[in-house]
């Protein structure tokens, strides 16, 4: 279906302001009023959640509104449409493309990718059989600058109806899953180790679980989870390390809803890949993680109140 990933997200918030400075300290460009930018030009857009431009909210409160996501070319950007207008899905015209309401009922766009291409650079490692930094310290970040928005996760009152919205009608990509609760997606064969992850809600109610952005390395993720320690907001758990993307965290609570994550290192799949099942328990979520983040001044972990 040539998705190529998430070009952006809008949150309908309470307190736009709040919102702004999170982002701003959360590392991302701010262009328009409520507009801010990954490295790669990937959008998060905060509006006061009763502006009647929002579709209707799944959950109340602050929260995620709509996901938006890139496609290659108009080519791609008309057979989705096509498809999914073939198994009698309601389509809406938007000025980029067009959007729909997903079984969850949250509403997803389509528009063709306005994410460029960005050249940044992690720090090698140094493994026992190779030597790949040599004569070159590893980064220390004062701070995060996201490079992309990785993936979105959701809580759905049923996993089926969303596997076959998202693998049938999508093209969409099984990696891993928690058999019935739990569903790892990637938008093509090959690439990251998810794009998408839904997860069985414990309520039966829809909504936001976390939005994941990427940065270059785990240095990156450290340097900036300390930072959002400094400016005073709550990490909910990290550093860490997730067993089945290999991938390293840091999670964070927003004020837009939901958490929002830095993360990287996460696996590399293609069409060889064979989804793997697993028994949903904490440590298969971490194989290691620090409650509280660590303390921006003092490099250590964070002191409980």
């Amino acid at each position: 279906m040539s998705i190529t990933g998430v070009d952006g997200i809008v949150y309908g918030v309470e307190d736009m302001a709040l919102c702004r400075r999170f982002f701003t300290d959360w590392g991302l460009k701010e262009g328009a009023e409520g507009r801010f930018e990954t490295l790669d030009g990937a959008e998060v857009i905060l509006k006061p959640k009763d502006d009647p431009s929002l579709a209707p909210a799944f959950e109340p409160g602050s929260t995620l509104r709509e996901g938006i996501w890139g496609v290659s070319d108009a080519a791609a950007l008309a057979g989705i449409e096509q498809t999914l207008k073939g198994a009698g899905v309601a389509i809406t015209k938007t000025p980029d493309g067009f959007s729909c309401i997903d079984p969850c009922g949250l509403r997803i766009s389509f528009r063709v990718s306005r994410r460029r291409k960005v050249t940044v650079s992690g720090s090698p490692s140094n493994t026992i059989d190779e030597h790949r930094r040599i004569d070159t310290p590893s980064p220390i970040y004062q701070r995060a600058e996201p490079v992309n928005i990785g993936h979105y996760v959701l809580f759905v009152p049923d996993v089926a109806p969303m596997q076959d919205f998202y693998t049938r009608l999508l093209g969409f990509h099984i990696s891993d899953s928690y058999p019935g609760t739990g569903l790892f997606l990637r938008c093509n064969a090959e690439g990251g180790h998810h794009n998408f992850f839904l997860l069985k809600s414990p309520t039966g109610k829809a909504g936001i679980n976390h939005v994941a952005f990427t940065v270059r390395d785990v240095h990156e993720v450290i340097g900036g989870g300390m930072q959002i320690n400094r400016q005073g907001w709550e990490t909910q758990l990290g550093p860490g390390r997730h067993p089945i993307s290999s991938a390293f965290f840091w999670y964070v609570k927003a004020p837009c809803g939901g958490l929002v994550e830095y993360y990287t290192d996460e696996d590399y799949l293609t069409e060889k890949w064979q989804p793997r099942e697993f028994e949903k328990k904490p440590e298969i979520f971490a194989e290691w993680a620090v409650t509280g983040g660590i303390d921006g001044e003092t490099r250590r972990q964070k002191a409980k109140a």
